[in-house]
């Protein structure tokens, strides 16, 4: 069985997807899930040798669970198209996978907004993990099924989060489309409470919890968008309730 496994999820990402790919050459095999692109993103993950599937997008977590059933490696690390493996990383899931200390890893990825890394505004999410009956759950965000405690790797992913300031917000409208529909159908209601408080809790926790001010203005500009983010998914929620979608 070979060792190491990628998977990458792609749509019309031809401006990314070549030094995704090369970025995690040295695992064993990289399998490109891709929903039917326009682009030349098809024929450059051909080029480079990795294997293409293609499958409809219904939702993120369907997407992963599709391409797991193509892996053959006993560990699997899932890539975005926009993120790139610096060698530092390479090395520490190498040396990783070889101890076998943990089953899953995190690791952290700060964000990528305004021409700068944002390190005060980063994610720890699980991506490499061992493929025992890997599973997805959530249409959005999707999160991964664990039986224990993950492991965190030290070295970031590098990750070029956001193009720039509308595509920022237009991937918020987006998830928020998907987040409302979600809490709809488990039949989640919309208060006043949540349309208010919510979104200032989120600018407050982002930008001094997390103390994203630490990253100048382009953390300020991201805590606030989180807060829109967060008012345009319980906004979007009150357009579903009253069927005016």
């Amino acid at each position: 069985m070979k060792k190491l496994s990628v998977i990458i999820l792609t749509y019309n990402e031809e401006f990314y997807i070549a030094e995704a790919i090369k970025s995690v050459s040295f695992a064993d095999e990289i399998i490109v899930l891709d929903s039917y692109s326009n682009d030349k993103t098809p024929e450059i993950v051909s080029e480079l040798g990795a294997k293409l599937v293609f499958r409809k997008f219904d939702n993120y977590c369907n997407q992963r669970n599709y391409a797991i059933e193509f892996v053959t490696g006993n560990w699997i690390l899932f890539l975005d198209a926009d993120e790139r493996v610096t060698d530092k990383l390479q090395t520490e899931i190498l040396n990783s996978i070889e101890s076998n200390e943990f089953d899953a890893y995190k690791i952290w990825f700060p964000h990528f907004f305004m021409d700068r890394f944002l390190f005060h505004y980063t994610d720890k999410v699980i991506r490499l993990i061992k493929n025992n009956n890997v599973i997805f759950e959530n249409e959005v965000h999707e999160k991964l099924v664990l039986k224990s405690k993950p492991g965190v790797l030290k070295n970031y992913m590098v990750h070029y989060t956001y193009k720039g300031l509308f595509h920022f917000i237009s991937k918020k409208d987006k998830y928020a489309w998907f987040q409302a529909k979600m809490s709809a159908d488990k039949g989640k209601k919309v208060t006043l409470f949540l349309l208010f408080f919510k979104p200032f809790y989120r600018f407050f926790h982002t930008y001094i919890v997390k103390r994203v001010y630490l990253d100048g203005v382009p953390g300020l500009a991201a805590a606030a968008i989180d807060a829109y983010g967060v008012f345009s998914r319980y906004a979007k929620m009150m357009l579903i309730e009253k069927d005016l979608k």
